[in-house]
């Protein structure tokens, strides 16, 4: 039975021990949980003001009944429950007020399930999202978003449509993975029309084939709607051709990820130490240094070009330009943090802004997000 249907065992003895924990520290989800102010991030970080916001119908029970802010805040190991909680309310009118509409139209029996689109937003720059998801994402009624879709993008949303947040920080997931799928499930069999926006491609390191397997296994109709995916995106705006005859004849995504998470994930530096190749690391600033190491053993050359960008191709991106030798060095001095793409390659030394002398590196280009220029 899908999450919302069956939203009452969040009360067994453990989860109701923890929850009277949470509310004795009478939380208020704007007040309390949002620690922060504005963020200056072109993404949608974990307690910020912009979240609440955009998502304020999600929290409307709490607001009618809030009666000012608490100075005390909880435990964080409470917070992402406290949060839930706090939801169940109108995601459960959500669903009744669907139900209700399709009877009214037919009724449930003659009537299928809603559809779910998993929808790539690209790398955060709204111009790169294709006419196909702009339309979908206009008329959608339910949208669950991740971190990495831009505010930007967020905008374009259309104005009936709900939005909640579902995206995953280190040390934070604001849904599991399987309450994401149970969410998509309930809302799809009570006939809305989802969206799942991720960024980048829903099916390159956005497991989105996951949530696809899941779904059309209980008979819902999953479509994919591709995008930009950030080593396509960011690789242009930086003038990086990943491929290019006599210099880089393929290329290789990997994630610096693993399921277990740890330092050390990738096994895969043996087979990725390829000089006429070009790599493209998702996800890597934590394994960056075990990956460049193994790279360097295996025979990739300690002079290959490389190059961290930060936040690509947003007002925000920042880029570190590097041997391969000294890249997770630089990228700690400059203290470049998620999202951040890594592109390892000969192909990286074709871009314009790559210093034509080894004094020169490292390099930090900034984009003047007034002037939207580089400098």
């Amino acid at each position: 039975m899908a999450l919302v249907s069956r939203i009452p065992s969040i009360s067994s003895s453990s989860g109701a021990t923890q929850l009277r924990k949470i509310k004795s520290f009478c939380v208020n989800p704007v007040c309390c949980i949002n620690y922060a102010s504005h963020s200056s991030s072109p993404f949608t970080e974990k307690h910020s003001i912009e979240r609440y916001q955009r998502d304020s119908w999600i929290y409307k029970n709490e607001l009618e009944q809030q009666s000012g802010s608490c100075p005390i805040m909880p435990d964080p190991s409470y917070v992402r429950d406290y949060d839930i909680a706090l939801q169940l309310p109108e995601l459960k009118k959500m669903l009744q007020v669907l139900r209700e509409k399709r009877k009214g139209e037919g009724g449930c029996d003659r009537k299928g399930p809603g559809n779910v689109f998993l929808v790539g937003t690209g790398p955060g720059d709204p111009e790169l999202l294709t006419v196909k998801a702009l339309r979908v994402i206009q008329n959608a009624d339910l949208l669950l978003y991740d971190r990495l879709v831009s505010n930007e993008v967020l905008d374009l949303v259309g104005p009936d449509a709900r939005l909640l947040y579902v995206g995953k920080t280190a040390g934070y997931h604001s849904r599991t993975q399987e309450e994401i799928h149970e969410l998509l499930l309930s809302f799809a069999e009570a006939g809305a029309n989802v969206v799942r926006l991720k960024g980048g491609d829903p099916l390159v390191f956005g497991r989105g084939g996951e949530e696809m397997d899941f779904l059309q296994q209980k008979g819902i109709q999953v479509k994919v709607i591709p995008g930009i995916t950030a080593a396509s995106g960011i690789s242009a705006e930086l003038g990086i051709p990943l491929t290019h005859r006599g210099v880089a004849n393929s290329v290789r995504f990997l994630t610096g990820h693993s399921r277990k998470g740890g330092t050390d994930p990738l096994f895969v530096a043996e087979n990725a130490a390829d000089p006429d190749s070009t790599l493209v690391v998702y996800m890597g600033l934590s394994t960056l240094p075990s990956l460049a190491s193994k790279l360097i053993h295996h025979g990739l050359p300690t002079d290959t070009p490389a190059v961290a960008i930060e936040r690509g191709t947003t007002p925000q991106q920042r880029m570190v330009f590097a041997e391969l030798k000294n890249l997770a060095d630089d990228i700690v001095s400059h203290q470049l943090e998620s999202p951040t793409l890594i592109i390892i390659g000969k192909v990286v030394a074709l871009s314009p802004l790559w210093p034509h002398s080894s004094e020169e590196t490292p390099i930090l280009v900034e984009t003047n997000s007034s002037t939207n220029t580089l400098q």
